[in-house]
């Protein structure tokens, strides 16, 4: 995010709200920023704070099977807000859920993959 908006990480961490607001808005775009409470941030300047997630999920992959999450519910014909919001707040559980098993150290995106399954058919 720093890059794109010509800034340092540490400008972004001191306002991530603020910075993700602006860049959906001056972009007409929908963003997520990863971190400690992933946000989502809309074309409108809706800012939407997650509260599912952990450390351990700063790992390589994990943004992929994010990525592959939101992808997935769009192509079934959900609109990309609520794809956002269902898929960042699941991939926060499903981290959650495997770190209580296995700890944050070891946590790798497929473990968040695999836990995916059992926690949709536990909501349904």
């Amino acid at each position: 995010m720093a890059r794109l908006v010509r800034s340092t990480p540490k400008e972004v961490q001191g306002d991530r709200i603020g910075v993700s607001r602006n860049f959906a808005q001056s972009n007409h775009l929908y963003l997520v920023l990863k971190g400690h409470r992933s946000l989502i941030a809309t074309p409108k300047g809706e800012i939407f704070i997650n509260p599912t997630g952990n450390p351990g999920m700063a790992s390589g992959g994990t943004g992929d099977v994010l990525t592959g999450m939101i992808g997935g519910l769009v192509c079934q014909g959900l609109d990309i807000l609520t794809s956002l919001q269902i898929s960042v707040y699941l991939h926060g559980w499903a981290g959650d859920e495997v770190a209580q098993e296995i700890g944050e150290k070891s946590l790798v995106a497929t473990d968040i993959l695999r836990k995916i399954p059992t926690l949709l058919q536990g909501m349904v």
